[in-house]
């Protein structure tokens, strides 16, 4: 339910994109904003906090003080912040509920959500389920993909198409979309929610009790997912699985759909994203179209249409006989698994490394690299890590280079049809961001045409 924000003081915690564009949907609704920031000012930020305060909008960096904190009325937080931040005993001491800019988007908005979540695969499926949708909705993408929910509120959509990390379950207590997905899990960002188990709690949150949505939608082939969807109670599509109803699956070389009657959507020769993973996420975009009313004729026609999402899996030039394909959105192991394997029968160089998640590198090195790879090029602080557990395992066509320029130029002198980016690792040691790290690859590997 909307609230009324006239002359309330609200405690917005972060100068992220969310926090700003919190602050500023809740400014224009008459609420007295303070955006506090531990971190310094960064001069990069010096125009955007002039333009907040010409809003009305304080802000301080450097610290979290009393005068901000001290009787908010609510406080909103950016996803990025742990929960065992000192911000968050504090606020618990003074009686400030905290959420987050997801569920304050979906308690302002009058549209229904459709909520996109797994370790994997989200990003592509979140765009992809818009793509199809917006041939008959205004369906904009937003969330963890860098589009807070709270600027498109003013628009109206008929529905947010919303990518919600695990970060942003965590402060999103009353969030109930109308469609509710979960595509992938493997471990990741344990210590921030302070175990595997919480962080699958905090997945599955998006299905309990009383948040259940009028459809979820799970998948059939990660089998944590499947066990989980086996047991849920409300109404529930799998995709990946052909089952007696309500199901995605592939059969004769095609993407079928059955609630009812089975339907014939799309040949999978007509798919233009690569890998087994890819015609998954598209299944899953499938039953949310279905779900909404799109009509087979226009599902396939958009499919058809989309192009690859920057950084996950995205060709990008031929060079000779050697395909380079921008796979830099893969910071963790288990979503280079993804890219390893979509390329079967081709002779592969994959560019890996970065700053070091320190997660286990057994299945990475036995089951992907050994299986998949001709040679690795190791780049960043992680190179000697992933280097040693590589020989443990087996592997030996290891070769270091000192920046990604350097990886590319020693790719180009190997006979491997493919040269994959797909790093398994953050981005931080040597560039800002994971698209950055794609910006450079790809910017790099053009100039040598």
């Amino acid at each position: 339910m909307k609230r009324k924000w006239i002359d309330k003081k609200v405690l917005i915690l972060g100068l992220s994109k969310s926090g700003v564009s919190a602050a500023r949907y809740l400014s224009e609704q008459g609420a007295d904003c303070y955006i506090t920031e531990n971190k310094p000012l960064q001069d990069k930020d010096k125009e955007l906090v002039s333009e907040l305060n010409a809003e009305g909008i304080k802000v301080e960096t450097g610290a979290h003080s009393d005068e901000f904190i001290n009787d908010s009325y609510i406080a909103i937080t950016s996803p990025g912040i742990p929960p065992k931040s000192e911000i968050f005993t504090r606020l618990k001491e003074k009686n400030i509920p905290v959420i987050g800019e997801v569920e304050l988007a979906y308690l302002e908005a009058e549209s229904p959500f459709i909520a996109i979540t797994g370790t994997n695969g989200k990003t592509t499926t979140t765009f992809l389920t818009s793509h199809i949708l917006s041939s008959e909705y205004n369906s904009p993408v937003c969330g963890n993909i860098g589009v807070p929910p709270t600027s498109l509120i003013k628009e109206k959509p008929d529905y947010f198409v919303c990518e919600v990390s695990s970060f942003q379950l965590a402060s999103a207590p009353a969030f109930r979309p109308q469609i509710a997905c979960f595509l992938t899990f493997t471990p990741d960002h344990i210590d921030w929610h302070g175990g595997l188990d919480k962080y699958f709690e905090a997945k599955i949150s998006l299905f309990k009790d009383y948040k259940q949505p009028a459809y979820a939608v799970f998948s059939g082939v990660d089998e944590k997912i499947y066990n989980f969807a086996k047991s849920y109670t409300g109404e529930k599509f799998i995709y990946a699985k052909e089952l007696e109803h309500n199901c995605c699956f592939i059969k004769n070389n095609a993407i079928y759909f059955k609630r009812n009657e089975e339907e014939e959507i799309i040949k999978l020769s007509e798919i233009p994203l690569v890998g087994e993973h890819n015609y998954q996420n598209t299944m899953c975009a499938i039953v949310v179209a279905k779900l909404t009313g799109i009509s087979n004729e226009h599902i396939r026609e958009r499919i058809m249409s989309f192009k690859p999402v920057e950084h996950r899996i995205e060709y990008v030039v031929n060079i000779g006989n050697k395909a380079f394909y921008n796979d830099s959105k893969a910071t963790n192991p288990e979503a280079s698994f993804v890219a390893l394997k979509s390329f079967p029968g081709k002779k592969l160089t994959l560019i890996a490394g970065g700053r070091d998640k320190n997660t286990d590198l057994t299945e990475f090195c036995t089951n992907y690299i050994n299986k998949y790879a001709s040679d690795v090029i190791l780049i960043g602080e992680a190179a000697q890590r992933f280097k040693e557990n590589m020989e443990k395992n087996g592997f030996h066509n290891i070769i270091f280079a000192d920046s990604l320029e350097k990886a590319v130029d020693i790719s180009l002198t190997l006979d491997n049809e493919i040269v994959l980016l797909s790093p398994a690792c953050a981005s931080y040691d040597m560039f800002n961001s994971y698209e950055h790290r794609g910006e450079v690859f790809k910017e790099y590997v053009k100039s040598k045409l």
